[in-house]
């Protein structure tokens, strides 16, 4: 298909198109798209044409079994991608705002196991009008276009965006069951040499190393220190529910087993043993969600719960972030 000078226009083009566009784009097939849409191949067919005829130059290149992007499809597939999300996400605030009032929030499975779900029966109790919906993922998701009003984030300061509030940090220390200690003693770092000692398989080939056993025995002056055997777990949580079927002992991240220190289903054999950690947990609100009352009301209910845990922990407020944290 040719376009001439005399095709181009001026004024913006119809928005209708554009999600035909995409979805041919992404499959490289008008087949698949056809399918996704729920359309006849030739209406979406159509619908591109119509789209090159308003933009006018080719944004495909059309072969026999498949197509392919020109470097103006390219260019507009950019903007797109960029685009589409952020319209339906603001629709979906829209449409939410008019109904029921919600909460959506993101954060890391082993968080929202841990720490946050034992703790959302109060604020289901306190306000029953209020749906909360969790998207408990590794994957950390843009705010900016995802369909969600606040992250619970897991890292140092300086990978945190300038807005994020600070809820607490964590020390690291080695917990386990206490009946499993009424069997082996456990008074001195040495110790541990006659214990199974629990830790995350993927600890030391990813950026989690600070929280490995070698790290805390090199703290500690063990660095030949060789336990009875070694027991490996994905995930937090379940390094955690090991521990408290005294299968071994973890090296837990503070906030994250305070409550099961406090109601005496962990012990802390070795709390002058504490290892700092550079990490800490933040809450991030999403662009277009502060100003709505639920999300202040569960963002005021956040900060309750944070100084409760930083008060558990025993943690003293950074200097330099002490405004973010009262």
């Amino acid at each position: 298909m040719q376009y001439s000078q005399t095709h181009l226009r001026t004024r913006p083009i119809s928005a209708g198109y554009l999600r035909a566009f995409e979805a041919v784009a992404r499959h490289l097939n008008f087949r698949a798209a056809s399918e996704e849409m729920a359309l006849t191949q030739s209406a979406v067919s159509r619908q591109i044409q119509a789209l090159e005829e308003e933009v006018g130059v080719p944004l495909f290149l059309r072969h026999t079994r498949a197509v392919e992007l020109t470097s103006a499809g390219a260019q507009l597939l950019l903007a797109v991608t960029s685009s589409l999300p952020r319209i339906d996400s603001a629709v979906r605030q829209i449409r939410q705002s008019a109904g029921r009032r919600a909460v959506a929030l993101t954060t890391f499975a082993s968080f929202a196991s841990m720490w946050l779900i034992p703790r959302l029966e109060q604020f289901q109790r306190d306000h029953p009008d209020i749906d909360i919906r969790i998207d408990a993922s590794d994957n950390t998701l843009d705010l900016e276009v995802a369909d969600v009003d606040l992250a619970l984030r897991y890292g140092p300061m300086a990978t945190m965006p300038p807005h994020a509030i600070r809820l607490f940090g964590e020390q690291l220390t080695p917990v386990a069951s206490p009946w499993l200690l009424k069997g082996a003693s456990l008074k001195k770092p040495t110790d541990l040499a006659n214990f199974t000692l629990i830790e995350a398989g993927d600890a030391h080939s990813t950026h989690l190393e600070w929280l490995t056993w070698r790290r805390w025995f090199d703290e500690n002056g063990l660095t030949k220190l060789q336990p009875k055997r070694w027991l490996y777990f994905n995930y937090a949580y379940q390094m955690v529910q090991a521990a408290l079927t005294g299968q071994g002992v973890v090296l837990a991240r503070l906030p994250m087993v305070a409550e099961s220190l406090a109601n005496g289903d962990l012990v802390e054999p070795l709390p002058s043993h504490r290892m700092d950690s550079p990490m800490a947990y933040w809450l991030v609100i999403g662009p277009r969600s502060g100003n709505r009352p639920e999300i202040k009301g569960f963002c005021d209910w956040l900060m309750v719960q944070s100084k409760l845990t930083r008060k558990s922990i025993g943690e003293v407020p950074d200097p330099d972030t002490v405004d973010m944290l009262d």
